[in-house]
């Protein structure tokens, strides 16, 4: 039988520090919560709003594969391998910390803000060589469909990671269904509404509601509003 964790909205941990507003769905920096340590290899779920010209300045980072998708605006990113970029949405950014990488992400407007989502994975491989990637992907193949963004595979659909998991977004119209087959036998699903509404697996979820799932080979997902968007981490449960 399947097991459930029901994360609504309103109970993650909450960050303001005027230049950025940030939602935790599991416990990171001040927010503390011993059962919302991680959802399996799914150690980080930040939901990020940074002010127009403000960001992270140079911080370091080890050993977690660091995945940012943004929602709206533009993010400017910088590191210590050289790379120098900007990600917009409907692309996918996949920093590989490794044996250690240090960086700096910037909202690139200097009139808007911009929203992304910080997600922070276990590797199931420790002190790789850092690496840097991103990708842009046409929005439009996630239409009443789920599109591949993260896997394992290097030479697959979307970005590849250092773990057994992989990420769907899809954007639906209301009264779509669809069912989600997971890919390893160990693993979980942790699904996040983006924005809408939707049922998965018969709980009502809205808009950056959280649910984990567990001891399941398939999910049912099915949109309840019209461009009702939502994001599928499917992550090994033990590593």
């Amino acid at each position: 039988m399947a097991n459930y964790s029901y994360h609504k909205a309103d109970t993650r941990g909450r960050a303001n520090h005027g230049w950025l507003s940030s939602f935790h769905s599991f416990s990171f920096a001040e927010f503390y919560d011993p059962s919302r340590m991680s959802f399996g290899a799914l150690r980080v779920l930040n939901d990020d709003t940074v002010a127009a010209g403000m960001g992270f300045g140079t911080h370091g980072h080890s050993n977690m594969e660091i995945i940012s998708i943004p929602l709206e605006g533009d993010l400017e990113h910088a590191d210590s391998m050289g790379n120098k970029e900007v990600i917009r949405h409907g692309d996918i950014q996949v920093m590989s910390a490794g044996s250690g990488i240090k960086h700096s992400e910037y909202n690139h407007s200097k009139a808007s803000e911009v929203k992304f989502l910080q997600i922070w994975v276990i590797p199931n491989k420790l002190n790789v060589t850092p690496r840097y990637d991103q990708i842009t992907l046409n929005v439009a193949d996630r239409h009443n469909r789920l599109q591949q963004v993260i896997s394992p595979n290097e030479n697959d659909e979307g970005m590849w990671i250092h773990q057994n998991a992989w990420f769907h977004i899809g954007n639906f119209d209301n009264g779509i269904e669809t069912t989600y087959h997971l890919k390893g036998s160990q693993n979980g699903v942790y699904a996040f509404v983006i924005k809408g509404s939707f049922e998965v697996d018969g709980q009502t979820l809205n808009s950056r509601d959280g649910l984990g799932i567990s001891n399941t080979k398939a999910i049912n997902i099915k949109a309840t509003g019209n461009d009702a968007e939502i994001l599928l981490m499917e992550v090994p449960m033990q590593f």
